[in-house]
């Protein structure tokens, strides 16, 4: 038996999500905060596709993915008032590190910190908020308040307006940053719903 995998695993689906989960998981990285365009995992097979360029000038303000084998449907939709509906796609994380992570389709390894309750046209469409794992600079960072201010507002204005130019009707709601402990149920939920739709 061999101990690596003879074919490239599908990202989503053939990822684990880590044996210290719900607190601290593996992340597939799909943007780093110096991407002019979104590039976004096409789930049919595996890799990297070209989404869009990004709409705005702002750009993420931390590395951008998804926590493998998550999907976000009524498990998660049941977290968040106003919610119609999980946006049908795997949970998405913004993972902070200090020193800069330049490339994406990179697994890493990050500590829950809380997260941001964003509705996307009615559906639930969660941000975890972590810091990379083994960065001693954030090593004492436990909770969301623990993070600078500033970086969190920079998180809630860019997925507030990252859709839209001026002039257009928003059509995002990021809502006030939610706690550890919520943010793990939000994670346990959605990899319910996974269990549910995928098996």
């Amino acid at each position: 038996m061999t101990d690596f995998m003879q074919w490239r695993p599908h990202p989503w689906h053939g990822l684990e999500i880590g044996d210290k989960s719900p607190g601290i998981i593996n992340a597939f990285i799909e943007v780093t905060p110096f991407d002019l365009v979104k590039y976004e995992v096409d789930k049919a097979t595996g890799y990297l596709r070209v989404d869009r360029p990004h709409k705005t000038s702002s750009l993420p303000p931390t590395l951008y993915g998804f926590i493998p084998r998550t999907y976000c449907a009524e498990r998660v939709q049941a977290l968040m008032a106003d919610a119609n509906c999980g946006d049908g796609d795997p949970l998405d994380i913004c993972v902070i590190s200090e020193r800069p992570i330049a490339r994406a389709e990179v697994i890493l390894q990050a500590r829950v910190v809380g997260g941001l309750p964003m509705l996307d046209g009615g559906e639930a469409d969660d941000k975890i908020i972590a810091v990379l794992a083994n960065d001693e600079i954030w090593s004492g960072v436990r909770e969301i308040e623990n993070l600078p201010s500033q970086l969190v507002a920079r998180l809630r204005h860019y997925f507030s307006t990252y859709k839209t130019l001026p002039g257009e009707p928003a059509t995002v709601v990021v809502g006030e940053p939610y706690s550890t402990d919520h943010a793990l149920k939000v994670i346990d939920a959605a990899r319910a719903d996974y269990e549910a739709h995928f098996g």
